[in-house]
């Protein structure tokens, strides 16, 4: 987590994204340095534009928690349905045997 912290902070402040800036930061946090993390999230950045993945990751947890409250309420509507049959059998079979 801290890396992902260093490398926005870094990215900012309009700073290179690279090992040794990485490790400064991390360093003067008092964080933990894991040379092969840092080593990988610089690979993984290589080439990439910070601003589109922070765009495309800000606007995806938005979208989740409003289809499952969408899915939900679907699920509540099936379980009233049901439930709402269930009494419409029940209250026939009381007419028969009544």
């Amino acid at each position: 987590m801290e890396l992902m912290y260093a490398t926005l902070l870094l990215h900012a402040a309009g700073k290179e994204v690279n090992e040794e800036n990485l490790k400064k930061v991390l360093q003067a946090a008092g964080a933990s340095i894991d040379e092969s993390k840092v080593k990988a999230v610089v690979a993984a950045l290589e080439g990439k534009n910070i601003d589109e993945i922070i765009e495309k990751a800000s606007v995806a947890p938005v979208a989740a928690p409003a289809a499952a409250a969408e899915e939900k309420k679907e699920e509540e509507k099936k379980e009233e349905d049901v439930e709402k049959k269930a009494e419409e059998a029940a209250s026939g079979l009381a007419a028969l045997f009544g």
